[in-house]
């Protein structure tokens, strides 16, 4: 029996082995021909291929220690003059404000030795002090990313500063015709005073915002202004296709106060209900207690359903909706009055008109709705940028200035656009780098990064922030304001502007007051500078009608990408959407039943033909709660532009969806649908999207939960169905004692959105790479952090898996941020043979990267699966052109010195921060004491908009983490896959559902 069995001596037999030969081109097949795996004997140059390979993957000892003495001696230069406030290894934080084309976030930056290296939220701020958006996270990544512009161009060719401001001056001198100035929308007081005073020297001067997400309906309907939504106050909220907790308006500011009104115990047992009616499911209507698909062309009608019934105009009829839910919603709203809201995301003013007049009606003015403090954030005019259009293409428009704005790309008008452009004399852009709009340019004056920058803003009446520069310019770039500063041949600068602006707000010494708001970032004492133009609402309640059609599609902005201003980010790029856990491109989101009349499965190519004319080819994916009878694609990919190299091969433009009708932009229409016979995989970082009745996350209703809070979390559910089992008492683990500190986490599933932005704050902070499409498909995707989104199954009979394994087509939705559990009784322990992940004495499961050599027992052995094996140097790698600018030397300084930059061949996961927990208790030592709650948070928990992580030390009787730990024992709280007996240091609270 011992001769039949035969074992590999070592490495050098390893890799000649034929069977590993076949799997490894299997799997490589870029690192091995064909004919060296088919041929059985090996050249000397296939076995130096052989050797590259294993070196690759870091198995042979021999090929690291041979690297390491290849690698490049980096020499530390010390400083000759070192900057008074720079201590190399201690980080410096400036108070700051991130803004782009509606997403708002005050923010604090930290900086290590003069570079910004992340992004957090500023407890300061009263309106975004909780959490940040994923795109404020990632946004960091542009100020490195080397495709900006490093100088202006003058016809398309590099060129001075000195050149390119003599040209304007000379040309703007002698302009005949109208002057626009078209922007997004600008929430800075100082900035638009500023474009005030620079077209006042003009005879005809207009500044056009135009928004490639418009919310000039809602603008239309409330008076120029968009209301002050407080969703904190309101006990039932109907939503009509407005993505609130994820693109529309303010999603930050939204969630915080939703949340509020949605977390439970025994001592509040009561939340709100949340109604939504949309056509692809979004967002918020994955977190909605109640939720209708509706049809494009159905949203009118149930609108005016609703407003019939709630203003005594009719009944809660007449619309294509599900007639009980809408009744249920009508009912609700009626019972709480003054303590209901309903919002719209329709860009018809008509539509808005009557949702201003069901919440009138409602008692919301003053109440759900703060009158008194409007949001700014958008102000988008889609009038004003259609006549604009119109006047270029008349040939009397003489000069336009283009700043965050790109109708060339985003427009529905954007033939028109190309047009009129070229009748115009003068045209300039501010742009960072030549996209669509500049290529049209004669001059591009490229700005600076927000991070390089001095700024005001006001996102909502009375709330001033600031931001300030971080680092220095890394370009020869000029700021946008410096630059109209230097064409009007003003003797200041920008950061004198502003100051000089506030003047009218300061109290006392306007020094002193100035370093504290600069200090602090905000200043919110009631103050207010920007000036908003106000109209007379709208009273009218016609609508715009949509016109019905076989297949009705809808243009949506996804979470991490926007309007397309994030295209050429790699870490948004990679960041899933929260629904569909898609990456890499978009695609067309279409329901189940309508695949299988057209046998349509997922990643077969479509061709989409709009009203137009105009198509393009996009895989499908199959979208539970999609309505029937359409489909959705989101907004901002098709850039193939040799600025972006991220963003080529990226999914499709499908802005030619939107349509003009009455000087307003409807982001609906008509398509035709036709199959070819291409396929393309959809890169998703979750495939399986059902818990097939196993106990991962666990929910129940509000109702059950009154009754009984203890009887609504069920710790074990035997396979067979039988009902709970005990959990095991006896273990294979020896238990540990903490004496000092033992961390935890416990994390709210009632109060986790699945926005993402723990994730991205995770990657920022941890240094995770982006691996790109095909190592996604690949499976190889390397975040420490993912959020599971799980469907509920379709209706099935006792034990039939099969249908357990399909979503319902209008399934409920569940997310469960999923991280490594710090097991006491770790399982990934137990079988790693050199012991390089093992446990602190303090509860961490920590891996020692140095001891690893990549047999990923461990990942194996996990039964939560979050255990990420590095294949490849993916930032050293010239394969991995996506990976932009992370693979340059200057994108490299984005890199958290704090956390070790991982190689190739070890096994990697989340640490819990513990980069920050060894801070946190090195500053307390300093001082002599224990670390105070609060002081220590992980970056997940730091980022998370509605609180729902809460990191903090068991030891701790008085920390936050225990008190909840203490409240919830018993009720909400479980562990995943109890039955395992890990004993994980992550604990879960049960979601709670308020059914109508």
């Amino acid at each position: 029996m011992q001769d039949r069995i035969k074992y590999w001596k070592g490495i050098e037999e390893l890799e000649n082995a034929p069977e590993f030969e076949k799997h490894a081109h299997n799997e490589f097949p870029e690192f091995l021909p064909v004919n060296e795996v088919e041929g059985g004997e090996s050249s000397a140059n296939g076995k130096t291929r052989r050797r590259d390979f294993l070196k690759l993957l870091g198995f042979s000892m021999a090929a690291v220690s041979l690297a390491s003495c290849e690698a490049p001696v980096r020499k530390a230069i010390p400083y000759l003059n070192k900057p008074v406030d720079v201590e190399p290894g201690v980080a410096n934080w400036y108070a700051s404000t991130f803004y782009l084309n509606g997403d708002y976030n005050s923010i604090l930056v930290k900086t290590r030795e003069g570079r910004p290296i992340k992004i957090e939220p500023n407890p300061s701020s009263g309106l975004t002090p909780l959490g940040t958006s994923p795109k404020a996270q990632g946004a960091l990544l542009g100020l490195y990313d080397t495709n900006r512009l490093r100088y202006p161009l003058i016809a398309g060719k590099e060129a001075k500063w000195e050149d390119v401001d003599k040209q304007i001056k000379s040309r703007l001198a002698n302009v005949s015709g109208k002057v626009a100035f078209v922007s997004s929308t600008i929430i800075s007081p100082s900035t638009k005073k500023l474009i005030d005073e620079f077209g006042a020297r003009f005879s005809n001067f207009e500044h056009v915002t135009y928004d490639a997400n418009s919310a000039s309906g809602l603008l239309q309907a409330n008076g120029g202004v968009i209301p002050g939504y407080d969703f904190s106050k309101a006990n039932i909220i109907v939503s009509i296709n407005a993505d609130f907790l994820g693109t529309w308006v303010a999603p930050v500011p939204f969630a915080k106060q939703y949340i509020q009104t949605r977390k439970v115990d025994a001592d509040n047992p009561s939340m709100s209900r949340h109604y939504q009616f949309e056509t692809a499911l979004s967002l918020t209507g994955s977190n909605a207690d109640v939720r209708v698909p509706i049809k494009p062309s159905d949203e009118a009608a149930v609108v005016t359903a609703l407003y019939n019934a709630i203003t005594g105009q009719g009944a809660a009829s007449g619309s294509a909706a599900d007639a009980k839910v809408l009744a249920a919603a009508v009912k609700d709203l009626k019972a709480n009055q003054g303590k209901a809201l309903v919002v719209s995301g329709s860009n018809d003013p008509g539509v808005q008109a009557m949702v201003k007049a069901i919440n009138s009606a409602l008692g919301a003015d003053g109440a759900t709705i703060d009158t008194a403090a409007p949001y700014y954030v958008k102000q988008g005019n889609d009038a004003a940028m259609i006549r604009l259009i119109d006047e270029m293409n008349a040939g009397s428009v003489g000069a336009v200035f283009f700043y965050n704005a790109n109708p060339v790309y985003n427009h529905p008008l954007s033939a028109k656009v190309v047009s009129g452009l070229n009748k115009v004399g003068l045209k300039v852009s501010f742009a960072d780098r030549v996209e669509e709009t500049a290529k049209f340019a004669d001059f591009v004056t490229p700005d600076h990064h927000y991070l390089e920058s001095w700024n005001d803003f006001e996102p909502k009446k009375g709330f001033l922030s600031l931001s300030q520069p971080a680092i220095s310019p890394i370009f020869t770039t000029r700021q946008m304001q410096d630059s109209l500063l230097v064409w009007s041949d003003s003797k200041t600068d920008f950061y004198e502007y502003i100051r000089s602006n506030w003047r009218s707000v300061a109290s006392g010494d306007f020094n002193k007051f100035w370093e504290k708001a600069v200090h602090d970032g905000v200043l919110e004492n009631g103050s207010s500078l920007l000036k908003v133009t106000t109209t007379t609402a709208s009273a009218s309640t016609s609508v715009k009608k949509i016109q019905p059609a076989a297949i009705e599609a809808v243009l949506y902005e996804k979470v991490s990408i926007g309007a397309g201003e994030f295209i050429n980010n790699p870490w948004l790029q990679e960041l899933p959407d929260p629904v569909s856990k898609a990456t890499w491109g978009n695609y067309v989101a279409m329901p189940r039943l309508m695949a299988e009349e057209m046998q349509v499965v997922q990643g077969d190519v479509l061709k989409v033909t709009f009203a137009n004319n105009e198509s393009i080819e996009l895989p499908a994916l199959i979208q539970p709660g999609q309505a029937n009878g359409t489909v959705a694609i989101a907004m901002g990919y098709g850039r193939d532009l040799e600025a972006m190299p991220v963003a080529k091969g990226s999914g499709a433009n499908a802005f030619p969806i939107a349509t003009v009708a009455d000087n307003t932009v409807l982001y609906t229409s008509g398509v035709k649908l036709e199959k070819t016979n291409a396929t393309s995989p959809i890169a998703q970082t979750q495939t399986h999207h059902t818990i097939m009745d196993r106990i991962v996350v666990q929910e129940s209703t509000l109702a059950k939960y009154k009754e009984d809070p203890k009887g609504v979390t069920e710790y074990i559910r035997l396979a067979t169905h039988e009902g709970p089992a005990k959990p095991a008492t006896i273990s294979l683990w020896d238990d540990y004692e903490y004496k000092n500190h033992h961390w935890g986490m416990v994390i709210d599933l009632n109060s986790c959105i699945g926005c993402g932005s723990c994730t991205m704050s995770c990657n920022v902070e941890n240094n995770i790479p982006v691996v790109g499409k095909a190592e996604v498909l690949n499976r190889r995707e390397m975040h420490w952090m993912r959020i599971d989104r799980y469907y509920s199954a379709k209706e099935h009979e006792e034990k039939d898996y099969a249908e357990m394994e399909h979503p319902a087509d209008n399934p409920s939705v569940i997310f469960q941020p999923m991280l490594c559990q710090h097991c006491n009784h770790a399982p990934c322990e137990t079988v790693c043979p050199v012991a390089a992940t093992m446990h602190s004495s303090e509860g961490i499961n920590q891996m020692v990267y140095n001891r690893c050599v990549g047999t990923r027992y461990c990942a194996n052995n996990c039964p939560y699966k979050v255990r990420r094996f590095n294949w490849f140097a993916y930032a050293n790698n010239e394969k991995f052109g996506f990976n932009e600018p992370m693979n340059t030397d200057l994108g490299k300084m984005v890199l958290n010195p704090d956390v070790t930059v991982r190689g190739r061949g070890v096994m990697e996961k989340c640490s819990f921060c513990v980069q920050r927990v060894q801070l946190g208790k090195l500053e307390a030592k300093r001082e002599n004491r224990r670390p105070k709650d609060g002081e220590i948070v992980t970056a997940c928990a730091q980022s998370c908009p509605t609180e729902a992580i809460v990191f903090g030390d068991m030891k701790d009787p008085e920390s936050r983490i225990s008190k909840v730990l203490a409240r919830q024992q018993g009720e909400r709280a479980f562990h995943v896959l109890e039955e395992l007996n890990t004993q994980p240091n992550v604990t879960y609270l049960t979601k709670i559902r308020n059914l109508a």
